[in-house]
């Protein structure tokens, strides 16, 4: 006979797994609609030509890191409001939602500068002259809608963190439908405007920024449910006490979030030297494990949100509980996306192309990605669990160690270097990415079962 308390822990783990994959589902829909706005420009452009595909291609190179450090910088209201909603302190969620809107207002503006500027990397990459041209139009027209998406970011981060996620999901699906009608009219000129060709995509994914940040306004000023927030009520000036606690988690988190994306960029830029086909299919490899890494990322987005809530309520044992499930979560679909790569892993290259030899080095490659799978899964997600502590600066250190410190080196050893025998070639580099991730996964979870512990002694002090 199966004992009671056992029982109650299965009920427990189901009830947990339930509401998070409520609050994760509908972000896991919002990054694959934002992961396709991506593929659809390449495509598009492509039509084109090589042209515009190249500097679509190079622009991308340089705006989604930038994007994703704004974005990081800007999370660090999601944990903020989890907390205050998890108190019951939802009059205090308005007033720091309002500054961390100025805050999107400065750090959006100043990434859309460096874009607009953005002409001197290009150079220093020495990127071939006739492609700087359409790539420097293709940036300037994305840093345009820049501020306004950050401040969508920020209100989509406040909705986050009351557990509404759904408006993000139906805007970036809404989006989505958006870009590939408005691709068509700015790269083919379309109701009398010129054909921009590559750079139309550029003005396209601006004007989506500009409908999500509309369309999150609309939806947050007129829901019931964002109503207790007062987000609305009143007009405040910046105040710098706030905005700097604001900066002081997101900076952390931002610069971690650049130095993981990052690194993918400088072992691309390593890789170029080693021939077209090696290139394409490390490409190949990296497009499709990024896809599949919005799973997991998401379930650590939703980990945030569980864990801040349940800090909030003053619960710290169910705020380890929440990180631990879903930790276990994105293990067992690791355990899935690892085990279909696997088995799957030249169909998946053949997806991407016909050339017998480019199938044949993705699918090697692949099987690397399909290796990582645990160690990726269990960082991100531990990482989204020490934002809901908001333990961001040590999870920053962590990973600049486990990234650039440990397996950049490691990778570049084995795979352009002799210091280990023959140099294996991008081989060697993915096994490092599998070293430094590793690396992360096992210093983010011990960091994040010291967090949990210390909350938890906190609260028994207090009694």
């Amino acid at each position: 006979m199966t004992s009671m308390p056992a029982v109650s822990r299965v009920l427990r783990v189901r009830t947990e797994l339930r509401s998070l994959l409520v609050l994760a589902t509908p972000i896991i829909i919002a990054q694959l609609a934002h992961t396709a706005m991506g593929f659809v420009d390449t495509l598009m452009a492509g039509r084109v030509s090589s042209r515009d595909l190249a500097a679509v291609a190079l622009g991308n190179s340089i705006w989604v890191p930038v994007f994703l450090l704004m974005t990081g910088i800007l999370m660090a209201t999601t944990p903020k409001v989890a907390q205050r909603f998890g108190a019951g302190q939802q009059a205090e969620i308005g007033p720091l939602v309002r500054q961390a809107l100025w805050l999107a207002l400065a750090v959006g503006g100043g990434a859309a500068v460096l874009l607009w500027n953005a002409e001197i990397v290009l150079q220093s990459m020495n990127v071939e002259p006739r492609l700087i041209e359409p790539a420097m139009g293709y940036l300037r027209a994305v840093a345009c809608g820049f501020p306004a998406v950050a401040l969508y970011h920020v209100l989509r981060c406040f909705s986050d963190g009351l557990g509404h996620t759904r408006s993000s999901m139906v805007l970036g699906l809404l989006g989505l439908l958006l870009n590939i009608p408005a691709n068509y009219i700015f790269i083919y000129g379309k109701f009398g405007l010129p054909a921009m060709g590559g750079v139309g995509c550029g003005w396209a994914t601006a004007l989506v920024m500009v409908f999500m940040l509309l369309g999150m306004l609309w939806w947050v000023k007129w829901a019931p449910f964002y109503q207790p927030s007062q987000l609305f009520k009143r007009f405040d000036w910046p105040q710098w006490p706030v905005i700097r606690r604001l900066l002081a988690i997101g900076l952390p988190i931002g610069i971690a979030v650049f130095a993981e994306v990052s690194i993918f960029s400088v072992i691309a830029l390593l890789i170029g030297s080693l021939g077209v086909s090696v290139v394409a299919g490390h490409q190949i490899a990296l497009n499709f494990t990024s896809m599949v890494f919005m799973i997991p990322y998401s379930l650590g987005m939703a980990a945030t949100v569980r864990v801040g809530q349940m800090l909030g309520r003053g619960a710290p044992r169910q705020a380890r509980f929440a990180a631990g499930v879903s930790m276990a979560a994105a293990l067992a679909y690791a355990c899935l996306s690892a085990s279909l790569m696997l088995l799957l892993r030249e169909q998946i290259a053949q997806i991407y192309t016909a050339d017998p030899v480019v199938i044949a080095l993705a699918s090697a490659l692949i099987v690397y990605a399909a290796l990582f799978q645990f160690s990726d899964a269990i960082q991100v997600t531990a990482a989204g669990a020490l934002r809901g502590y908001q333990d961001t600066r040590m999870t920053m250190l962590l990973t600049l160690l486990a990234y650039w410190g440990i397996g950049l080196p490691v990778g570049y050893a084995l795979g352009l270097s002799s210091l280990f025998g023959e140099p294996s070639g991008p081989s060697g580099l993915w096994q490092g990415l599998i070293v430094g991730l590793t690396c992360a996964a096992i210093m983010l979870a011990i960091r994040l079962a010291g967090s949990a512990r210390k909350r938890i002694r906190a609260a028994k002090m207090r009694r």
